[in-house]
């Protein structure tokens, strides 16, 4: 399975700026809300079959709730995903995170204001 890492630059200027204008709480709450909605916004795209994809993507919240991580665990998600030789693409990751990361830099620049 193809492993994809997303970086950020800039992150020590956005938590100084964090810090000064706004509580933790705030922060962890953003996280945790859009944490939840990247992970129903994806269970609503997956093909549905037997429901198992939509029961495999599972959401965990980690460093004391500044981390939120979405994940299918059904083997064959990178396949629906990505597509093979023999079957197109249906992605149901890519256009739920893609929907989400806007409205997370949204939520956040709210936040910072």
């Amino acid at each position: 399975m193809a492993r994809r890492n997303v970086s950020l630059k800039g992150v020590s200027e956005l938590t100084m700026k964090l810090k000064s204008n706004a509580n933790m709480k705030d922060v962890k709450q953003i996280v945790k809300q859009n944490t939840a909605e990247l992970t129903q916004g994806a269970q609503r795209k997956a093909p549905v079959d037997t429901g198992n994809m939509r029961r495999s993507i599972t959401m965990d919240l980690s460093d004391g709730g500044l981390t939120g991580k979405v994940k299918p665990t059904a083997d064959y998600a990178p396949y629906l995903e990505y597509g093979t030789r023999f079957q197109s693409a249906q992605p149901f990751m890519r256009p739920a995170f893609n929907k989400q990361k806007a409205q997370f830099k949204s939520d956040m620049d709210k936040l910072v204001e």
